[in-house]
């Protein structure tokens, strides 16, 4: 794949991700859970780059399921999920600290797209 292919920015459509994947893309993929509502984030030599519409706004998901088919069907087979619903209890006082990018995905959940 030549670099004028295409570029990897921040933001990526899932039309992107698809040319991308055709011509040897293989990134590190993270499905992103917050409160319930997920988003995908995918690692590779570039950067991070995020699913996105046309419009470069994230795409959001309510479940795995549909991410799942989306990414099935373009051949990715796994994925991880990462929490970042919270890091502490201020309710009873439990101190915490936000996980790093790299904590995430060393301590995620390992999911089939497949």
């Amino acid at each position: 794949m030549s670099n004028n292919d295409y570029v990897l920015g921040d933001h990526l459509t899932y039309k992107q991700l698809s040319h991308a994947i055709d011509n040897g893309f293989s990134p590190i993929v993270e499905v992103e859970s917050m409160d319930g509502i997920y988003t995908v984030r995918f690692h590779h030599a570039e950067g991070v780059s995020e699913l996105s519409d046309e419009q470069g706004k994230t795409l959001t998901f309510l479940g795995t399921g549909e991410i799942r088919d989306k990414l099935g069907a373009l051949g990715l087979e796994h994925g991880i999920l990462t929490f970042s619903d919270q890091c502490g209890d201020e309710m009873i006082g439990v101190p915490g600290h936000a996980m790093t990018p790299d904590e995430m995905l060393a301590y995620g959940t390992r999911i089939a797209f497949r």
